[in-house]
């Protein structure tokens, strides 16, 4: 089950909401303690069908601490939860 959007809500954007929520279901029956929310990743790549021409690229210093060449492909990683999730 996945978070609802509010009616006349915009759609996320790919490139700036890159983080995701989902809600899964949590049974009064279930012995381990529930998890009400968890996280996950979309990465931005995921919507590019082709590379566009002429996009602005970083500096090669730049590029080499991102990973990425192209601002657009560029995806933070939280380093410093350790998890996976919430």
């Amino acid at each position: 089950m996945t978070q609802s959007p509010q009616p006349g809500a915009k759609p996320p954007n790919p490139y700036l909401d890159q983080i995701r929520y989902w809600y899964p279901y949590a049974s009064p029956y279930d012995p381990c303690p529930p998890i009400y929310r968890r996280s996950y990743i979309v990465a931005p790549n995921q919507y590019v069908g082709f590379q566009p021409p002429h996009l602005p690229q970083y500096s090669p210093k730049q590029a080499l601490r991102y990973g990425t060449l192209w601002p657009i492909f560029y995806s933070p990683y939280d380093q410093a939860s350790g998890k996976g999730g919430d």
